[in-house]
Formats: C-alpha cells, structure tokens, sequence
C-alpha cells in the first residue's frame, strides 16, 4: 500500500470522519489558515489516483468518500513503523513506548487486559 503525505493524510482523516464530502466540506473541517480550494482538490485528486478515495457526482460538482477504512490504514502504517525500527518485535515497539512515555504498571495491565479479550 503506498504511503500518505502528511497533507494527503490530513484530508484522509476529515474524510474518514465526513464519511463523504466536497472540496468546500473538507476545507471548512481543516485548521486555519485555510488552504486554497484548488490545493486541496489537488490532493483529493492524488488520493483517488492513489486508491484512496473515489468520487461521486452531485450536481455539478462531486462528493468524494474513502475507499479504505481508517482501521485498514493504521494498521499497516503500525506494522510498518514495527517492521522498519523495531525489527518486527511487538514487544520492542511496546517497551520503547512505555520507556518514552513513562507508562506505570495501571498502563501495561490494561493494555493486556485488551490483549487478553482479543485472545478469548
């Protein structure tokens, strides 16, 4: 799967959540300063020849919706993250987190409590 710019994942993210929307929609979701209209249809338009996203019409214009869910996306960026710095080790990616974000014992318990459920 290719990647996303930090641009092209930002629009991904407000579109994820719109579910589906214009140009004008996704720019009014974006923090300001406000990108151009054209810059932001640009990158609608790199997301679709990604396969990222897909149109519809409406009117004479278009309302554009994801094609590839949110969790499918995250899940292969993590694996990615997993497999080029921590060697594909879960549990060096994990010991690192909780090294670099002081986590306490509370913190590791639920995490395995979700581990657990997902387990059974």
């Amino acid at each position: 799967m290719k990647q996303l710019t930090k641009a092209e994942e930002e629009i991904m993210q407000i579109l994820w959540k719109l579910e589906k929307a214009n140009v004008a929609s996704i720019i009014e979701e974006m923090p300001k300063p406000k990108p151009a209209y054209n810059t932001v249809s640009t990158i609608v338009r790199i997301l679709e020849d990604k396969g990222f996203v897909d149109h519809e019409k409406k009117g004479k214009g278009y309302l554009y919706f994801p094609l590839l869910a949110r969790e499918t996306y995250s899940n292969q960026s993590i694996n990615k993250l997993m497999n080029n710095y921590f060697n594909g080790s879960f549990k060096s990616m994990v010991s690192f987190f909780m090294k670099k974000n002081d986590m306490d014992t509370k913190d590791l318990e639920a995490i395995l409590k979700e581990i657990n459920k997902k387990e059974q």
